[in-house]
């Protein structure tokens, strides 16, 4: 016959278990209220430690022993690409996909005047003119793209007006960030001058900071290289072509932008640029379709492993992973912070290995150490 037991919990116990709870309620709560303000504080921290490698190197450059002025031309120079960006690149985009709209059921009518087979095909299954059909349709479909783009952009004018203020905020934190950070930084771990535990943190932080600015900054180098040689090829293709050779710098620089995603972000760019030059003349897009695919096999093999080294030593697997996770979270965003916060976990990793080692090898020593006390101990109690 089984015996019941029974749980007694003292008030103090209960009402600290749900103290608890709804303590981690709260603080989930708050986290996920203030999880865009969050997003924009780790945006511009990892803006700052992108910056910082450019700072010191004009620190050395400049004389003087100020940081202001490295800081002040650093953060211009990348306002300026951000501006430059999204004042080339975007309206290229959009003239691109509309001029396609439109002009999609002229190319559409010309290849199809080369099919006679659609017209005899649709008499056989009743349709007298098929291809006039199909004509129509495309272009009622063009025109409601055409018309749909206008009326997206015209009800997304707060969206845009949103992300305009985020960019901003995001900027401006980061030259605070630039500017006092340090300063911050060495007062804070002035407070715990002499604890070596307080020592080793800083350290790990220090580390973690070197990871991400050195991957940015060889990101940025790649990402760079890739944007000079599609501009490169854009120019050459629109002479041979007849393009507009315009369009060879906001290609560039979708391709160096869209190649700061890891792993797949160069492809994926080169395809976008592929496709718009499709758009006006299929030959260009074929070519530049097939450069991609050379470049990227230099890319890999040789400008990568040139500029970035070994870089974070982070396995395939780990670096699929965290770009996975990164696109699923926060998109675009996500897949280029992945490997930097990868590289940071793998840090933290690393270091508590290597306290743990430490700790494991300190006890031995210190129970060496407490033997000989209580031996001592023991001694002068006998002697007494």
């Amino acid at each position: 016959m089984s015996k019941a037991y029974k749980v007694t919990v003292d008030t103090k116990t209960f009402i600290r278990f749900w103290l608890v709870i709804l303590g981690f309620a709260a603080v989930g709560f708050l986290l996920a209220k203030a999880a865009t303000g969050l997003l924009i504080i780790g945006a511009a921290l990892f803006i700052a430690l992108a910056i910082n490698p450019l700072v010191q190197k004009l620190a050395k450059l400049i004389p003087g022993n100020g940081i202001k002025l490295p800081i002040a031309i650093a953060y211009i120079l990348v306002v300026g690409c951000l501006s430059a960006f999204f004042a080339i690149v975007v309206p290229t985009i959009i003239n691109e996909t509309v001029n396609f709209a439109r002009n999609f059921p002229e190319t559409i009518k010309t290849v199809s005047d080369n099919f006679g087979w659609i017209n005899d095909f649709g008499r056989q299954i009743g349709v007298e003119n098929l291809q006039g059909e199909i004509i129509t349709n495309i272009q009622k479909f063009s025109s409601t793209i055409v018309n749909d783009l206008g009326a997206n952009f015209a009800t997304s004018i707060g969206a845009i007006g949103g992300f305009i203020a985020a960019t901003i905020l995001v900027l401006v934190l980061a030259l605070f960030m630039l500017t006092e950070g340090p300063a911050i930084l060495d007062q804070f771990w002035a407070n715990f001058k002499g604890n070596r535990e307080a020592s080793r943190t800083q350290s790990v932080i220090n580390r973690m900071g070197n990871v991400v600015s050195k991957y940015v900054s060889n990101a940025l180098t790649v990402a760079l290289i890739n944007a000079c040689c599609t501009a490169t090829v854009t120019l050459i293709l629109c002479v041979i072509f007849r393009l507009d050779a315009g369009l060879a710098l906001p290609f560039g620089l979708i391709t160096g932008v869209f190649s700061l995603i890891p792993m797949f972000g160069s492809f994926i760019g080169g395809c976008i640029v592929a496709l718009l030059l499709a758009f006006n003349v299929w030959g260009a897009g074929l070519a530049f379709f097939i450069y991609t695919i050379v470049y990227l096999q230099i890319e890999a093999n040789v400008i990568s492993p040139k500029v970035q080294g070994k870089g974070l030593q982070l396995p395939a697997l780990a670096v699929l992973a965290a770009v996975t996770i990164g696109v699923y979270m926060f998109g675009i965003i996500g897949a280029i912070i992945s490997i930097p916060i990868a590289g940071c976990i793998k840090v933290l990793i690393e270091e508590y290995g290597k306290w743990t080692v430490a700790e494991d090898e300190k006890k031995p020593e210190v129970h060496k150490a407490e033997t000989k006390k209580a031996d001592d101990k023991k001694l002068i109690a006998e002697k007494a």
